[in-house]
């Protein structure tokens, strides 16, 4: 079976996959307060997303991530990790996990543990309870705590995703730092993309470019830049001061387009070759057009041989360009 691989010759080892786009938060650079979401006859059913999925891994695919909207919060959603397990244990599927907001993670952690999961990205943008409440608009910080506890508990790493926003968690740049060496976490910053429509003086007025919040650790630490590679975006660092790790997705102020090993398809189907342009293939109809997987795989083969090379994010100049009209959730993380 010949391997996925793109015009630039990257081979795609890597695919996400959002199982929905609902979530119990509404966090504010994610998307709007009053969502309209998809219904359920739109949305691929868990059988569907494991023929896609696996048909993914037979052509190559080594790493899944599931996301959402928030994957936790999905019907049933433990007979999917159920099934898609078989291809951690045939060691075709090196790697299976997750980006999760947390809430749901105190039920779930134990079951994911035991299906093969071994570590969770959670999205945490302040330890500070106002503030959390503020930035997801429903969400309680003592509940994603008790998750992130008991993922601990059952044995899953956990690695902190904070988006990086101007004015609103620049003061716990240090305090997130701490608190992440004291539990054991790692911690990854990301510059916020201009994504889904809400509006670009919003988008101007959130973005705090990682190069400024790099000098602003450097002030403090000695920074070492380090090879490794986890299979996504992120750039890390070792704090010599203390041995943390520290990661950096920096989408605008330095692109990560060159090694891109992933494409991510969303809880409809559509197979977006990159996050940062619009671009996509539809491969809920040949998925649901034949039993058989030939239709879907050529579908696949055709997206990825229009791979782009990269994105066009921008926010120099005090514009915002190369924004896209999809909200995140839509696309799955």
């Amino acid at each position: 079976m010949a391997p996925l691989i793109d015009p630039f010759a990257r081979a795609i080892t890597y695919l996400r996959v959002s199982v929905t786009d609902r979530c119990d938060f509404r966090c504010t650079y994610c998307m709007a307060e009053h969502m309209q979401f998809l219904p359920k006859k739109d949305l691929l059913t868990l059988e569907e997303l494991d023929r896609l999925c696996s048909t993914f891994i037979r052509l190559g695919v080594e790493k899944l991530r599931i996301t959402g909207g928030e994957p936790l919060v999905r019907r049933d959603i433990l007979t999917f990790f159920r099934s898609i397990s078989r291809h951690l244990e045939s060691g075709a599927l090196k790697e299976l996990t997750l980006t999760t907001n947390g809430s749901q993670l105190a039920r779930f952690a134990d079951d994911l543990a035991a299906l093969g999961v071994r570590r969770v990205n959670v999205s945490l943008d302040t330890l500070d309870p106002a503030k959390f409440a503020a930035i997801t608009r429903w969400g309680r910080l003592d509940q994603v705590m008790q998750g992130i506890r008991a993922a601990t508990k059952a044995g899953l790493r956990v690695k902190i995703n904070a988006v990086a926003l101007k004015g609103f968690n620049e003061d716990e740049l240090f305090s997130l730092l701490d608190w992440c060496a004291g539990e054991g976490h790692d911690l990854t910053f990301i510059e916020v993309m201009p994504m889904g429509e809400m509006g670009e003086e919003m988008r101007l007025d959130q973005y705090w470019p990682l190069k400024d919040l790099r000098a602003r650790l450097a002030e403090r630490f000695t920074l070492t830049d380090l090879a490794e590679r986890t299979g996504g975006p992120a750039r890390y660092v070792r704090i010599e001061e203390t041995g943390q790790k520290v990661g950096f997705i920096t989408p605008l102020t330095h692109n990560f387009c060159e090694s891109c090993n992933r494409v991510r398809v969303t809880c409809t189907g559509e197979l977006y070759m990159c996050l940062g342009q619009e671009d996509m293939a539809d491969l809920r109809a040949p998925l649901r057009a034949s039993e058989g997987d030939e239709l879907l795989e050529q579908a696949i083969r055709a997206a990825i041989a229009r791979k782009p090379k990269g994105h066009d994010f921008d926010y120099s100049r005090q514009k915002v360009a190369g924004q896209v009209s999809r909200h995140m959730s839509h696309t799955g993380g």
